[in-house]
């Protein structure tokens, strides 16, 4: 496989990649249709001082194009932001199937481990 067919990236401004990988959580309905993705980034790049500036939503990148959110929290400590928690729905299952492509995209072109059920 060659490495530009498995790129995937997250980026919370358009043109930079984030480089803190989340911890990233999924439920879903008993009927498997619905469902979210809470993706959790402890100090994440996004928000250092250097590089604060809007964040419109997060934007995860791959071949087939692109996923949005726009639902993106910061989550503070003693008045400093030390985390941003992200989430992202999904509404049927060909919406699921698109998300988890892109998930095991970004876990290859960033040296992860994936393990996932196709309940």
């Amino acid at each position: 496989m060659s490495e530009a067919s498995a790129i995937a990236a997250i980026q919370f401004r358009r043109g930079i990649d984030e480089q803190v990988v989340p911890d990233i959580r999924l439920t879903r309905s008993k009927d498997g249709r619905t469902g979210q993705a809470l993706f959790v980034f402890k100090d994440p790049e996004a928000l250092a001082p250097e590089s604060m500036g809007d964040i419109t939503g997060m934007f995860m990148l791959d071949e087939e194009g692109e996923l949005v959110t726009r639902e993106v929290n910061a989550r503070f400590v003693n008045g400093e932001p030390s985390a941003l928690e992200v989430t992202y729905v999904w509404k049927s299952e060909a919406d699921f199937e698109r998300f988890m492509r892109f998930a095991q995209r970004y876990a290859d072109s960033h040296g992860l481990g994936y393990s996932g059920e196709n309940a």
